[in-house]
């Protein structure tokens, strides 16, 4: 429930005054796009292989190759089968497709066309029915553990469906569970035999009560695939080329199901980026992308590394991030080039407890908003959910509105299906309906219809369930808003035949406040600023990911979640969990010779740490780390407060600041901000500027003893700083390296 990208709300939207005519011809599908988009939407034949990382195009490029071949007369629409790994994902690929005149096309997950293909086939392969699709396998599994008698409670039954799900995608049977596992090196939440039992328990359940679930979808349709050539043939004369997007996330029972949608032919396009493999715990492996070019010599490789998404300082922290993994995946790694300007640097924050990281974090995207960013385009990562609550209370004190990630239960919340009832009843009623007697437009409809649900213009007080239902029924409003934006005369028919169809395809439209979310939700999103949290050793990397190729997967999470920012990255961590505790967390090794003071003899790093503003706590922790406790300069007093730490001195203690100064460095600041489009404190902090007015440096070594100016801002702005500090004018740079 998160704004996750410019465009309008719906797929593939170009902007929202109005959606583009279709293109008049082949040729002109290819307009706009960069070379390498260009190469692989005119490599129609034979196997092909695009490794495309974050923020490339990659979706633009893979519909725009469909298009052009559709539109070139080469491939029939009806013979093309796109599949991915999401609803939402297939939805915007097939909006873009529509958008691009080849409407026609299937695009689906798989499990969407292999039970599409299994309802069909199934009287005719195996007779009767198909099996009950079960809607949760919880309840069974639960069931299957009273039956062996083992009692789990309930993040132990969470844990062992996952186990069962994991050993279906990987084609492990029951029996065998127990030797996959050890081979695997995976930590099982119970004793392998037990869970191997439940599996087995749970699987005779589901025959005695002729049910099926997700997983076996795949496997029923890849064993009437094996068993049934004449099926096969059918299915293949149907499809005659395939295109799999984020291929790196494919299961060997996903890859085992297209082999036999293929049969001998090469017409395949695939997708991916193995530093982007995040989800192996789920059975997905990059090794069917990184062995394509052997399985397929003669494939038609294309690469493409121009990031659209994110400016160049955050790309440059992403490409470090990278150039230190290791193992084979990172041998394949991609060098992504930013196309966007310059903007401001990555910022990296130490606290000193949890609640003073998440109180920073918060006051930080209060600042934000201020300055205009919108709040639907922030967002705070963490590596598991059970870190959000103080997060979420954090924002609430400053009454900064936010949402949890859960975009995949809009539509099946009760306001949300009313809501719809009675949009459909006023579309029928249409002029009859009394309601709509004084609304002009189509967003003025959908808000008188709205308000007999509960809608208002302004929120109601406080939070719980009379507030969400209300959010609800916002988002609706403003998706009629950028509906009627994006298709002038568009009725209010127009808008529930739309809201049916994403309801289809579980793609919820955009709820305004900042999003919580966990690093593995947030794969595929974007937003303008992204707050990385809880960076320490044992949450990032995880505790329990302790072979190296767990730790280098850890390391493709964080690189992930960098990868989300477009403009605003910050990442930070807390040394202690509580107020008071011990200091005894260390900052993840992910961020060493990348963070300001964390280069080690020899390191590999991403141009020196160049391009990082050093964030005043990370400053103070940064100089604990070399010399101990930081002490008061006035009274000597052990200095905790990140504040306190840049000042080197305690709040109470006199200041023997140069208020004129201070003063003069603020207008000088001022300045420069507008002149870059950024906010004043990414040129230099409040607490840094009162630092320099209290020690008045003269030389660079001075300056650059105080906390908050490192290499970067002593190159960018020393020169001005030490003039001011002298009594003369500044001189006339513009602030850019």
């Amino acid at each position: 429930m998160t704004a996750a990208t410019h465009s309008t709300l719906f797929p593939g939207a170009p902007g929202p005054s109005q959606f583009p005519a279709p293109p008049q011809d082949a040729d002109a599908v290819l307009d706009g796009l960069d070379p390498e988009q260009r190469e692989v939407a005119t490599a129609l034949h034979g196997p092909v292989c695009v490794l495309a990382g974050a923020g490339t195009g990659k979706t633009r490029a893979i519909t725009h190759r469909i298009a052009y071949g559709v539109r070139a007369g080469i491939l029939q629409p009806s013979s093309v089968l796109a599949v991915t790994f999401t609803n939402r994902a297939a939805g915007e690929m097939r909006g873009r497709l529509r958008q691009l005149g080849a409407g026609g096309v299937q695009a689906r997950t798989f499990h969407s066309a292999a039970l599409r293909q299994l309802q069909y086939f199934w009287p005719k392969a195996v007779g009767g029915e198909l099996p009950r699709l079960l809607e949760r396998k919880v309840q069974l599994v639960a069931e299957a553990g009273a039956r062996c008698r083992i009692r789990l409670d309930r993040n132990e039954l969470r844990d062992v469906t996952s186990e069962i799900e994991w050993a279906k995608v990987t084609q492990t049977v029951p029996s065998d569970y127990p030797a996959a596992v050890a081979k695997s090196l995976r930590d099982a939440p119970r004793d392998p035999a037990e869970i191997g039992q439940i599996y087995a328990m749970y699987e005779q359940l589901k025959r005695d009560r002729s049910a099926i679930d997700f997983e076996d979808v795949l496997l029923l349709t890849v064993g009437i695939l094996q068993d049934r050539h004449d099926i096969a043939d059918q299915i293949r004369r149907q499809y005659q080329h395939f295109v799999v997007d984020e291929y790196q996330d494919v299961s060997p029972l996903q890859q085992r199901l297209l082999d036999l949608w293929l049969g001998d032919r090469d017409s395949l396009c695939v997708v991916g980026d193995a530093s982007q493999t995040i989800y192996s715990f789920t059975g997905a492996t990059p090794d069917h992308l990184l062995n394509f070019r052997t399985r397929h010599p003669g494939a038609t490789v294309v690469k493409l590394v121009r990031d659209y998404r994110s400016t160049p300082q955050v790309v440059h922290l992403a490409n470090g991030l990278l150039a230190q993994a290791r193992g084979r995946a990172a041998e394949h790694r991609l060098e992504l080039i930013s196309q966007r300007d310059p903007g401001p640097e990555p910022v990296f924050a130490e606290y000193a407890d949890e609640p003073a990281e998440a109180e920073g974090t918060a006051r930080r995207i209060r600042d934000l908003i201020a300055a205009g960013v919108p709040a639907g385009e922030i967002a705070v990562l963490y590596r598991i959910n059970a870190q959000s609550e103080v997060y979420e209370q954090a924002l609430a004190d400053l009454g900064v509105a936010y949402q949890l990630r859960g975009a995949e239960r809009f539509f099946e919340r009760a306001e949300v299906r009313e809501a719809g009832v009675a949009l459909r009843g006023a579309a029928r009623a249409g002029g009859n309906d009394s309601l709509l007697d004084d609304a002009e437009d189509l967003p003025s409809q959908v808000r008188a219809v709205l308000s007999t649900k509960g809608w208002t213009t302004e929120p109601p007080a406080g939070s719980g369930a009379v507030r969400d239902r209300w959010e609800s029924l916002a988002a609706l409003v403003r998706l009629a808003e950028d509906f009627a934006r994006a298709r002038p005369g568009a009725t209010l028919g127009d808008l529930v035949a739309e809201l049916d169809e994403r309801a289809a395809a579980q793609h919820a439209p955009t709820v305004q406040g900042v999003t919580l979310a966990s690093l593995h939700s947030a794969k595929g999103l974007e937003w303008d600023a992204v707050f990385l949290v809880g960076l320490t050793e044992g949450m990032m990397p995880i505790t329990y990911a302790k072979t190296d190729e767990q730790v280098e997967e850890e390391r493709r999470l964080l690189y992930v979640g960098v990868t989300r920012a477009r403009l605003h990255l910050t990442l930070s961590w807390a040394l202690a969990r509580s107020p008071g505790g011990r200091a005894s967390r260390r900052p993840t090794r992910f961020l060493t010779g990348l963070r300001p003071g964390s280069a080690a003899p020899g390191a590999r790093t991403a141009g020196g740490g160049a391009g990082i503003e050093r964030g005043g706590a990370a400053a103070a922790g940064a100089r604990r780390g070399r010399r101990g406790p930081v002490r008061c300069r006035v009274c000597g007093a052990t200095l905790t407060d990140a504040g306190e730490m840049k000042l080197m001195r305690c709040e109470d203690c006199p200041s023997d600041m140069d208020e004129a100064l201070y003063e003069r460095l603020r207008e000088w600041r001022s300045e420069q901000a507008e002149r870059l489009g950024q906010p004043p404190y990414c040129v230099f902090t409040d607490k840094t500027l009162m630092a320099i007015a209290e020690t008045v440096p003269t030389t660079d070594g001075e300056l650059a003893r105080i906390s908050g100016v490192g290499v970067r801002k002593l190159d960018r702005f020393g020169a001005d700083v030490l003039a001011i500090c002298a009594g003369q004018d500044p001189g006339e740079g513009d602030g850019e390296d």
